[in-house]
């Protein structure tokens, strides 16, 4: 029986132990329901597109279709009606988190992250939000903006204000709305705004898009 307003999740990973504890994690939240599980990343993939959840939790590693090419496929570049998907790995391994970011996942964490910042990222990719772990963040972004783009950045519409700078430096760092909010002193409400206009000029889906861009344009070094 569904659960009123609570996020329902599917949780792909190969390893039964493994998505049995995750789905155990995740239904011992008041507000959180897995309403399906699956091995592999087509099944996944196929029950997504059945269920719609408002999460996918895709482990990286699955026979056959993984983990990437399974975001890609339900919140990749022109994919309609997108689904928000976090991806989930015991790999902490950069090549991993930018493939995975690239195919439109809006989180990535490691599976040693703990139920707290499991459900965070659950909660923030149901929110249309984006949360990477903390510990990869920064060195993640910069590592591969260091290494330097695929392609030319793309250049945003509009120019940039001097506030968009200061909100697009936050969101890099791993900021969240609250703790720009205070950072900024400006309200929660003024930085959905600057975020919404950032991601307008910047053609971006999501922070992680944002955060990307600042550092693909090394408008952020260091942590």
């Amino acid at each position: 029986m569904s659960r009123p307003g609570s996020v329902r999740v599917i949780v792909a990973d190969d390893q039964e132990i493994v998505r049995t504890g995750l789905a155990m994690i995740l239904n011992a939240q008041p507000d959180v329901e897995v309403i399906g599980e699956a091995a592999t990343g087509q099944r996944a993939v196929e029950l997504a597109r059945r269920l719609r959840p408002d999460v996918c939790l895709f482990d990286i590693r699955m026979p056959g279709l993984d983990g990437i090419e399974a975001t890609r496929l339900l919140a990749g570049p022109g994919v309609v009606d997108p689904l928000a998907v976090v991806v989930i790995t015991t790999f902490d391994l950069d090549e991993y988190v930018y493939a995975a970011l690239r195919a439109g996942a809006k989180g990535f964490v490691l599976k040693d992250c703990g139920p707290a910042l499991l459900t965070q990222a659950i909660h923030a990719a149901a929110r249309g939000d984006a949360l990477i772990a903390p510990s990869i963040t920064t060195r993640l972004l910069k590592a591969f903006a260091d290494a330097g783009p695929a392609a030319p950045p793309r250049q945003p519409i509009d120019r940039l204000t001097d506030r968009e700078e200061q909100v697009l430096s936050a969101v890099a760092r791993g900021r969240t709305n609250t703790e720009i909010s205070a950072e900024l002193h400006i309200t929660l409400s003024t930085v959905k705004t600057h975020i919404a206009s950032l991601m307008a000029k910047l053609g971006a889906r999501n922070r992680v898009e944002v955060a990307m861009w600042a550092y693909e344009t090394d408008r952020v070094r260091g942590g």
